[in-house]
């Protein structure tokens, strides 16, 4: 049967990344928010109908820089097609885009902690901005959260690599920006909920089966993207097009 070739870049599937790429991330994201919330007078951490905007500040300055680099991740892609041919660098993004996706996902379940290593890509430039975000710590409004998320979401981190590299085959920039905005969403629920449901979300994110199960799903989707035509959910629904 035919099958739509794009779908494997949909936002459908960068949301669902970035919901279960977080649910193992909490750890590191708990402390971070953590870190903020601590920051914050105490008038305002105990009250949480006034903490809850200063958290998802945090995180829409996050999913700001997640879009901007999706963005950029579209200009590299279309650079690289321009090059090869745009079927030929569709195709090898592609394949790329699936082999980092499923290495996250090996990482995640704790087969390969060497994909840790791709984080050092970003090091360089995470050495330069960082201190930028240290300096708006204490953090006393909302606009100083926004901008400190901004921050954060340049972070090093295999997972975002893995999403930018699904980001890179969405076709042009605007949708690659898109991508990564639907990704940023996807992991708005989990890291969202540490502000409010922290011990629980830290525990489930500890469990060894529970990172295996996320590992796994995210293999699932490496294969999909190098196959897409496996996709049942590729299918043309051709008699909606007549």
């Amino acid at each position: 049967m035919p099958f739509d070739p794009d779908f494997t870049t949909s936002y459908l599937v960068a949301f669902v990344m970035g919901l279960v790429s977080s649910l193992h991330c909490i750890g590191m994201c708990g402390s971070i928010i953590g870190t903020l919330t601590l920051s914050l007078s105490p008038e305002i951490r105990h009250k949480k109908a006034l903490l809850l905007p200063f958290v998802f500040n945090y995180n829409f300055g996050r999913i700001t820089s997640y879009t901007i680099a999706g963005a950029l991740a579209g200009v590299i892609q279309s650079l690289a097609t321009m090059q090869m041919g745009e079927l030929h660098g569709h195709r090898l993004l592609q394949i790329l885009s699936a082999l980092i996706m499923a290495g996250a996902g090996l990482y995640i379940a704790g087969w390969f902690p060497r994909f840790a290593y791709i984080e050092k890509a970003g090091m360089h430039f995470w050495k330069k901005i960082e201190p930028y975000g240290r300096k708006l710590i204490p953090v006393k409004t909302r606009t100083q959260a926004y901008l400190f998320g901004m921050v954060w979401g340049w972070l090093p981190c295999g997972l975002v690599y893995a999403a930018l590299a699904l980001a890179a085959t969405a076709g042009d920039v605007s949708k690659s920006a898109l991508t990564m905005l639907a990704f940023g969403l996807g992991t708005l629920p989990a890291v969202m909920g540490v502000g409010i449901m922290t011990g629980i979300l830290t525990r489930l994110s500890r469990m060894q089966r529970f990172k295996q199960a996320i590992g796994l799903f995210m293999i699932i989707l490496a294969l999909l993207a190098a196959l897409p035509w496996l996709n049942p959910m590729a299918i043309i629904n051709h008699s909606a097009n007549h």
